[in-house]
């Protein structure tokens, strides 16, 4: 396709109107907006509607978006992005190379496509840059960096590359003889993910035009060419990172290798979780322009989501953004600019803004870290909330007008008296309008203006100023957690937890840093008012931050471990800790043999915050409490009931909040000044997740038997009875209360009332399943998630396996007792002798907890308790499978079998003479029934499946998945 650019002649005809229609009337931007919602057919079909139809389907950054969203995976470009596309529709190479001259056409012109096609076609060599005024320095000494530079300026160094091996070998021609068949990822705003062998790439790299060209920017690049790695060092004055004492897959990505051609480069952002970076160039030249903090580049919108704290940023490319926007800029609003050079190494603090631009092909490489300097910012913006976000990254622009009169009142008064209290939200997000291309520039550069002033008004990039921000009302175990944090929830709780212990001079800044991100203060004060009223000793210096990685905050002391219940809200605590102690009184009641590896309770009670002080209550589980009844946490009603927040009334309540819209994180009614906390003795040993890479073969055996040993006895136990009326009495409480419909099972059934309860709880929710693995995102493949409604029962009732004898019916699943949440920091195991004079492995006396004797010989470890039951519940025995296969066993179905053999009860009844299903049925199948319940799970199940069988993926059913993963339990006699 060719467009012509010459001046329009009066004779051609406008065709526009003709060709478009009522389309006509809409801005050309928006046409190519539109275009991009369609299927490649779809777009071919229309190129034949009219010329200029055919104009717009032809584009290539069409074609480009069309393909980038098509592909994922390794990637080959074919010259061109529609033939690389139509390669990708499998079309017949006869219809893709099909040659025809490309039709033009007169009278039409289009400004944006004009404008498109320059930033396609533009080479930057005769663009004049000057050096800039980052300064540049060379033989920085450390003190000189961490007085000057380090979380204050940019600074350019000179001479930190001179001895890599990289200086000389990072060439393209040297990369593609030693790397050329080795995949690299590729960079591009695109849900997929794309690679492409290096030799493609430098293909493509030749052969395109491209606005923003692809270009390589892989964290990765470690694993798949470790070579690399030994071609250059991290320069001294960056080596401290406070990520390394994280391993593996815990450890945030770092590092980079970052490889583009002339026009391409990163648009404006603010590196994740306000950490600081370096990027050593080692070929070719890029053009940086940074900010500082708090001030928002023109062009570039800031959405900050109020429910998560999730940033998102719409930003012109870094090429479009110098060729439109920077020559609207006065002066005083330009960004600090520089050309970096081979050789030479920038730094970029923590929270500045940043755009790149290639102006020749770039080889580098880069790494971002956490140091003392920016440890505070990292913690503060992975807290809970979102309005400090905001005002991290575009200053006072984040705030209302309402908001800044707060503001300027209570910092003329008092700087330090100035709080979150003071600050209302009247926006949904914080939106910082981005500039639309218009040929009223004196407008626009006015706008900048007006944002740089607002940016200087008072915006401090302090961490006391930005901390005034936080809402202390967000709670870091109960609030949403943003999705675009650079590490989760626990692996935050895991990462301060190691620096407490690694790093005890420092522990006065780790400190601070925990009380912004997981209201570490907020915890202690409570810790130490449960502790005081129980006569417990206080904790010690080593004792000060929560422990663990679950979802309640738990304390290690030296005698015992306190826990405090806060997941999903306080209705959800409540019902945990009332559920536990249920539990236990049964054990109890029947001498169990489980009650022999589970935490003894030494106290149980609850706190609540009355009149700005903790009071606390004591409670057993019996009765309501008076601080529950006044805040009008009533259980569901029952006869008889001895723990009236006991199992069947949690059985109850996540039946309702299954069926709510709103159910979810920090979604439950009640207070959030009130926690349940449960006290137990400490247990002798250490976790298995502390000790998974040590053990030994045996070792791990005997600890599957020893799970299939307790799980026997914990399913063994009975279980309190729900009555006939409880699904009826809590279905009219529903009715009534939220005038919801409620879903009733096809037919009447002659089944325990528990059973019909975890029934309707799976149907309902079925109703959201797809919408709830699309949120989960990747690695759940998107066919996969269009199957699942056909995947599942359209009736749970089946799973229970029915069947109907007398005009009677009865389940052939048993129910019980379930854990729910059997863990690799769940199980505790303690040192013992290889082998005792019996030729048992024997613990050893002198209460060791590191595996090792006075002499120092290596011990052997036994499983020897279970930890953590608060998410106790009554279901299918088979549900606590799941956490024990994926999580302890890693998906091993060699454990998986061990752990079978010793747990001996049967998953399912034999089928009677006169059943209606035959073993080939699939709902006589237990993979199958796993697989639903994995599915189904309140927390990410699927995602672990991917990551352990990472060729699933590519799977294509769920059949495939369920005998991939599941199949052995289809082995299991106990359902013969």
């Amino acid at each position: 396709m060719e467009i012509s650019h010459e001046p329009q002649n009066l004779q051609f005809k406008d065709r526009r109107a003709d060709a478009l229609g009522n389309f006509s009337r809409l801005p050309d931007e928006l046409i190519c907006a539109l275009l991009d919602y369609l299927t490649p057919p779809d777009i071919a079909r229309l190129a034949c509607v009219s010329s200029v139809m055919y104009i717009f389907c032809n584009e290539e950054p069409l074609w480009m978006s069309l393909c980038l969203k098509k592909v994922n995976g390794p990637l080959q470009y074919k010259g061109s992005w529609k033939k690389t596309t139509l390669h990708l529709e499998a079309l017949p190479n006869e219809c893709i190379d099909f040659r025809r001259k490309p039709l033009q056409f007169d009278g039409f012109s289009s400004f944006f496509l004009y404008k498109r096609l320059y930033r396609c076609h533009t080479t930057l060599d005769g663009f004049a840059f000057d050096d800039g005024n980052v300064e540049r320095q060379n033989g920085l000494s450390m003190d000189q960096f961490d007085q000057e530079y380090d979380a204050k300026k940019p600074v350019l160094l000179a001479g930190l590359a001179e001895c890599w091996p990289a200086r000389n070998n990072w060439t393209i021609d040297k990369l593609l003889l030693k790397y050329g068949d080795t995949v690299f990822k590729i960079s591009k705003r695109t849900p997929g993910k794309i690679s492409m062998k290096f030799k493609d790439y430098v293909s493509y790299v030749k052969e395109q035009h491209d606005e923003d060209p692809l270009y390589i920017f892989d964290e990765k690049f470690g694993e798949s060419a470790p070579g690399l790695l030994e071609d250059y060092n991290v320069p001294q004055m960056f080596q401290e990172d406070f990520f390394d004492v994280l391993d593996g897959d815990s450890r945030p990505p770092f590092r980079w290798l970052i490889i583009g051609p002339e026009r391409s480069g990163a648009s404006w952002h603010v590196d994740p979780a306000l950490t600081s970076a370096w990027n050593t160039l080692l070929c070719g030249r890029k053009r940086w322009a940074l900010y500082p903090p708090g001030r928002v580049p023109l062009g570039v919108t800031v959405h900050v989501n109020d429910e998560d704290g999730d940033v998102n940023i719409d930003t012109p490319t870094s090429l479009q953004w110098w060729l439109d926007y920077y020559p609207l800029l006065a002066d005083e609003d330009k960004p600090i600019e520089c050309t970096q050079l081979p050789g030479e190494t920038i730094f970029v603090p923590s929270g500045w803004w940043h755009c790149v631009l290639n102006l020749e092909t770039t080889v580098a490489v880069t790494q971002n870290f956490v140091n003392p300097r920016n440890f505070e910012f990292v913690c503060l913006d992975m807290a809970p909330g979102y309005q400090h976000k905001g005002v991290c990254r575009v200053g006072l622009l984040a705030l209302d007008e309402g908001c800044l009169e707060n503001m300027e009142k209570n910092m003329s008064c008092d700087k330090d008296n100035f709080n979150y209290s003071d600050l209302t939200r009247k926006e949904k997000r914080v939106k910082i309008p981005r500039s639309q291309e218009s040929e009223n520039h004196e407008g626009i550069a006015n706008g900048a203006s007006k944002r740089y002033n607002l940016w200087k008004h008072g915006f401090s990039y302090d961490i006391s100023y930005l901390a005034m921000f936080l809402d202390r009302e967000k709670d870091h175990y109960t609030s949403p957690w943003s999705s675009g944090n650079c590490i989760g929830p626990r692996e935050m709780r895991e990462w301060l937890s190691k620096l407490w212990v690694g790093k005890p001079l420092m522990r006065e800044l780790i400190w601070k840093g925990a009380c912004l991100a997981i209201n570490a203060d907020k915890w202690l004060e409570c810790l130490v008012k449960i502790c005081s009223f129980h006569n417990l000793p206080f904790p010690n210096d080593d004792q000060k931050l929560p422990v663990g990685t679950g979802s309640n905050p738990v304390y290690v002391m030296d005698e015992y471990v306190v826990k405090i219940f806060v997941e999903e809200g306080m209705e959800s605590s409540i019902h945990g800790l009332g559920t536990e102690l249920e539990f236990y009184n049964t054990l109890c009641e029947v001498n169990s043999p489980l009650k022999n590896h589970i935490p003894t309770v030494l106290a149980s009670g609850i706190l609540h915050l009355e009149n700005g002080s903790y009071k606390i209550d004591s409670w057993d589980g019996k009765e309501v409490p008076d601080v529950l009844a006044k805040c009008n946490l009533i259980p569901e009603k029952g006869k008889g009931d001895v723990f009236p927040f006991g199992v069947r009334s949690k059985k109850l309540f996540e039946y309702r909040k299954a069926g709510s819209p709103e159910s979810g994180p920090g979604s439950s009614a009640g207070s959030s000044s009130i926690w349940p906390y449960l006290i137990t003795k400490r247990c002798e040993g250490k976790i298995f997740a502390q000790l998974r890479d040590e053990l030994s073969l045996d070792d791990t055996l005997n600890l599957a038997s020893f799970l299939g040993e307790q799980l026997k006895n914990l399913h063994s136990l009975l279980y309190p009875s729900f009555g006939n009326s409880s699904v009826s009495d809590v279905e009219q409480e529903c009715s009534s209360a939220n005038g919801m419909d409620i879903d009733f099972v096809s037919h009447k059934l002659d089944i325990p009332a528990e059973w019909e309860l975890v029934v309707r709880t799976l149907g309902r929710k079925k109703k959201d399943v797809s919408s709830r693995l699309k949120k989960w995102g990747d690695p759940v493949p998107e066919k996969l998630i269009e199957k699942v409604d056909g995947y599942l029962p359209d009736d749970f009732l089946k799973l229970l396996s029915v069947s109907e004898e007398n005009g009677m019916k009865r389940a052939l699943k048993p129910l019980s007792w379930i854990h729910s949440d059997i863990m690799d920091d769940n199980v505790y195991m303690e040192p013992c002798c290889p082998f005792g004079s019996n030729g048992i492995a024997a613990a050893t006396g002198n209460g060791s907890v590191n595996g090792h004797d006075n002499s120092g010989e290596a011990k052997s470890w036994r499983a020897n308790y279970i930890l953590d039951f608060s998410n106790l519940s009554i279901g299918d025995p088979l549900y606590d499978v799941i956490p024990i296969h994926l999580d302890i066993f890693r998906g091993s179905s060699c454990l998986l079998k061990q752990f079978l053999q010793s747990y001996k009860l049967p998953l399912m009844q034999k089928t009677p003479e006169r059943g209606s299903f035959t073993p080939s049925d699939k709902f006589r199948r237990l993979s199958y029934h796993a697989m639903c319940y994995c599915i189904l799970h309140d927390e990410n199940v699927l995602g672990a499946i991917f990551s352990i069988w990472s060729e699933l993926k590519t799977a294509e059913s769920w059949e495939e998945v369920e005998q991939t993963v599941w199949g052995e339990l289809n082995n299991y006699e106990g359902v013969a």
